[in-house]
């Protein structure tokens, strides 16, 4: 039986500043990733599957939490995944589909499932965050409505659910 690589990061290795403090963090969170990812496979998944995951669980880490929203992979705040799912990602993918927004709600799910096994977020984080990323209908609907915008629309549906934090 292979022993899953544990991570050895505390929680303020993941607060950043400066630029050189933000570089530093996102290597932190590549090699987090990169232990997701074999997580994923010691438990049966295949190397396929793994790194689709992987590669959604980055683009929710390293573009949204990071980039975008300048926050710390290991102090979630509650609204974070529907800032995510019902805002951002819609209004930052060119064409947003459903099916590929379940895929990252599957990644991030799998992802704090992992971040909590490692003692990096706590029960009750994971709690609310699974909440959240189960809201599809509320997902799906504000995909809907998104693309069915028209003249000035875009403000009153913004409101509903800002991306910013």
């Amino acid at each position: 039986m292979t022993h899953s690589p544990e991570i050895e990061f505390e929680h303020d290795d993941f607060e950043f500043e400066t630029i050189d403090e933000e570089l530093l963090v996102d290597g932190r969170c590549q090699q987090v990733l990169k232990h997701f990812y074999l997580n994923l496979q010691q438990q049966g998944m295949s190397a396929e599957s793994a790194s689709e995951l992987a590669f959604s669980a980055d683009l929710y880490l390293r573009d949204y939490l990071i980039d975008f929203g300048r926050q710390n992979i290991v102090r979630p705040q509650p609204g974070i995944v529907t800032k995510f799912a019902g805002s951002w990602f819609i209004t930052h993918t060119l064409d947003p589909e459903f099916a590929m927004l379940e895929r990252h709600l599957t990644a991030i799910s799998e992802l704090y499932r992992y971040l909590h096994r490692q003692h990096l977020i706590s029960a009750e984080e994971l709690s609310y965050l699974l909440d959240e990323a189960g809201q599809q209908a509320f997902f799906q609907q504000r995909i809907e409505s998104f693309l069915n915008l028209t003249g000035g629309g875009f403000g009153a549906w913004d409101a509903e659910c800002p991306a910013s934090f």
